[in-house]
């Protein structure tokens, strides 16, 4: 299958720049994020007006490049959470005014095809910031340029260019809203298909693709769900990204949803940044070409699996053994980093953390007795702490071990 692939790839690069006639990819990236980010839309939390003309916006775009309608009315397929405020709620099929609609917005590129595949992002966002927002201050808007309208971008791409290809098997495109609340969406999708899911080749989720920066960073996530993803990202990168790949299906993201269906998954993400879940995630920070270079590593992969066997799927680490917290340093992890070690991108107000003086850029490498080698042995060292013990954190900074009291 590898060499079969190989060949195809040498013809694909040759085609790949085929575009629908008069379109500039890059001018039509932004113009997207600039509407999904503008003001005008108020954060685009779920139940929100701001919500429902992301989701109009989208059937929009949807439907001008060709798609055909795959929700439960029209583009639309809505769902509603009765106890907003558990965050272990579940979405379902009722009604009522004590709760609240959203609204997952779903197009098909409709082949002559027993088989498909499904690309996501999430379009919703935190509104005025009333939850989840890591802002100290008045309230302000949270656009969530990165955080998806990127990844909506990207998306609304790869639905136009590829609308106009010949391909063998279907492309469903997701909106989906209320992954900030829980997984919402997706969540109901996955329970109430609108598609078999027994079709579903794999699923593609772009969660934050705005910010590539010059070292050229992604993480792709779920590189254990198919045995045959390793390999295909090393032939796709055309780009020559550094890859920071992670094995579990299981992320605090939409493709999880699909995942827990034995559907194999794949999440990109060009970072953490200082503007994550606040009012500073804006327009003039993205980077409209790095979202497209993802989009066309997501491009080459969905061509060149085109007309090949549907693909294994693999379960990776089980999501009931992830570690359960009580306590938080506040901090925010630098999801990027691949040396030893769990380095710092962010310190929040208030926290052990930086009252202990511990800042951004550093790395700990001890947290009390356990040693830290990356993102999961930090995750089970918190995990064993409960509010008001004392520890030791031990962090490199610049190559200097420094030793930090703190308290949780």
């Amino acid at each position: 299958m590898k060499k079969h692939l190989s060949l195809i790839l040498l013809t694909f690069v040759f085609c790949f720049c085929e575009q629908p006639e008069n379109y500039d990819p890059l001018r039509s990236i932004s113009n997207d994020i600039a509407v999904l980010a503008s003001d005008s839309l108020s954060g685009r939390e779920v139940g929100t007006e701001g919500e429902k003309m992301a989701a109009d916006y989208i059937m929009k775009e949807f439907k001008e490049a060709g798609l055909q309608p795959k929700g439960t009315d029209g583009f639309y397929q809505s769902f509603f959470v009765k106890d907003a405020d558990n965050p272990h709620a579940q979405p379902s099929e009722e009604s009522g005014e004590d709760g609240i609609t959203g609204y997952n917005v779903i197009g098909m590129i409709d082949n002559p095809s027993d088989q498909l595949v499904v690309v996501g992002a999430h379009y919703d966002h935190l509104g005025m910031g009333d939850f989840s927002s890591l802002h100290r201050g008045e309230k302000a808007i949270h656009n969530g340029a990165d955080d998806n309208a990127s990844g909506v971008a990207a998306m609304l791409h790869l639905a136009r260019v590829l609308a106009k290809k010949e391909l063998d098997r279907d492309v469903l495109f997701i909106g989906l809203s209320g992954e900030e609340k829980g997984l919402w969406g997706s969540n109901y999708f996955t329970k109430n298909p609108t598609i078999d899911l027994s079709q579903v080749n794999f699923m593609i989720n772009m969660d934050m693709v705005g910010r590539l920066d010059e070292s050229r960073g992604l993480a792709v996530n779920g590189t254990g769900t198919s045995p045959i993803w390793n390999w295909l990202l090393d032939e796709v990168n055309s780009d020559s990204l550094k890859l920071i790949k992670s094995e579990s299906g299981v992320g605090p993201s939409d493709h999880t949803s699909f995942y827990l269906q034995d559907i194999p998954v794949l999440h990109f993400f060009t970072g953490q940044h200082e503007d994550y879940h606040k009012p500073g995630d804006d327009t003039d920070k993205i980077n409209e070409e790095g979202i497209l270079k993802v989009a066309s590593m997501i491009e080459q992969m969905i061509v060149l699996m085109d007309d090949d066997e549907k693909i294994a799927f693999t379960k990776t680490k089980d999501e009931s053994d992830n570690p359960r917290f009580t306590v938080t340093l506040g901090v925010v992890p630098d999801y990027m980093f691949d040396g030893k070690g769990m380095r710092i991108d962010g310190v929040s107000e208030d926290k052990p953390a930086i009252k202990a003086g511990i800042q951004k850029g550093d790395v700990v490498v001890q947290l009390g007795d356990s040693t830290v080698t990356d993102m999961m042995s930090y995750m089970r060292a918190l995990s064993t702490f409960e509010k008001g013990d004392m520890t030791t954190v031990i962090i490199d900074r610049g190559g200097e071990k420094l030793s930090f009291e703190i308290e949780f």
